[in-house]
């Protein structure tokens, strides 16, 4: 473990400094995790970055700020986010380090390819352990310090927590757990002044599908899709920022994204069939 940190200040037009507040990211290695690491320093929090390859956050943030910086504000914590305990763990540093959580960001997540009928079963609880499981220990042990500073729980789910993937059956079952899970957790806090966000992403340029599985539990190694068309993970950084700013329940970014959301509640069959054609035009897909 390394501790850092920043004086950074947000260099955006819209979004206000936000001094002497504590975010916590898992997954914070690269794409998305590694872009809301870098739009929340800039808009000036402090910082518990976490990842099993704590080296890759500790190289972004020297190439970024000042030794200085980094040292003031950012902590970094090594963390396979599928153990208990290593959860528990990054949990106490940030407390110990800054005395406060005011935001916990659930990135830390894994994807899949393959039938659920030929999937490997150690495939289908990798995800789950890696995606619910994660998301589900890091708020467990950040609750109560987000409980007394008011602040904010996040998790990054996904379009699939709305509408189910076909040979994204491990992937989507533990998005829509999510969701149900950050849900629970809101109203079970209605009057304590917890803010709870979903936020759905959708496609998104970031290395996720590079290291998503294939059906016998083995990373895939390149993404099938053409990611300079999809949304930037600095993008969905500010967004999300933007969103947990003014406490918002959930987040769908993207226009396809929010269309699906829309016609599923009312044309289940039509977005099922929808998401067939689509991703069975994937290429390699196991759709056929």
């Amino acid at each position: 473990m390394k501790t850092t940190s920043c004086k950074c200040t947000h260099t955006g037009d819209s979004a206000p400094v936000q001094e002497n507040r504590v975010c916590m990211i898992s997954g914070a290695s690269s794409g998305i995790g590694k872009a809301l690491a870098l739009e929340m320093l800039r808009r000036g929090y402090s910082v518990s970055l976490s990842a099993r390859r704590p080296q890759v956050i500790e190289e972004y943030l020297s190439a970024t700020f000042s030794a200085q910086d980094v040292e003031e504000r950012c902590l970094v914590v090594k963390t396979d986010v599928s153990v208990e305990d290593e959860c528990r763990k990054w949990v106490e540093e940030t407390v110990r380090r800054y005395r406060r959580i005011d935001v916990l960001i659930c990135n830390a997540g894994l994807s899949m390819r393959g039938l659920f009928g030929e999937c490997k079963m150690e495939t289908l609880h990798r995800l789950m352990d890696v995606n619910f499981w994660g998301t589900t220990y890091c708020s467990n042990y950040a609750l109560p310090y987000l409980l007394e500073s008011k602040g904010s729980l996040v998790g990054v789910s996904s379009i699939a927590g709305y509408q189910s993937l076909p040979g994204r059956c491990a992937y989507s079952a533990s998005k829509a757990a999510i969701h149900h899970l950050l849900d629970t957790i809101r109203v079970e806090n209605l009057k304590k002044g917890l803010h709870v966000m979903v936020a759905c992403p959708g496609f998104t340029a970031s290395h996720v599908r590079e290291n998503a599985l294939d059906k016998d539990g083995n990373p895939q190694g390149k993404t099938p899709r053409d990611e300079e068309k999809m949304m930037s993970a600095e993008k969905v950084a500010r967004i999300m920022a933007d969103g947990i700013r003014r406490r918002k329940r959930s987040l769908v970014l993207t226009p396809l994204g929010k269309i699906t959301v829309f016609v599923q509640k009312f044309w289940p069959q039509l977005t099922e069939s929808v998401a067939y054609s689509y991703m069975s035009k994937e290429p390699g897909s196991p759709v056929k």
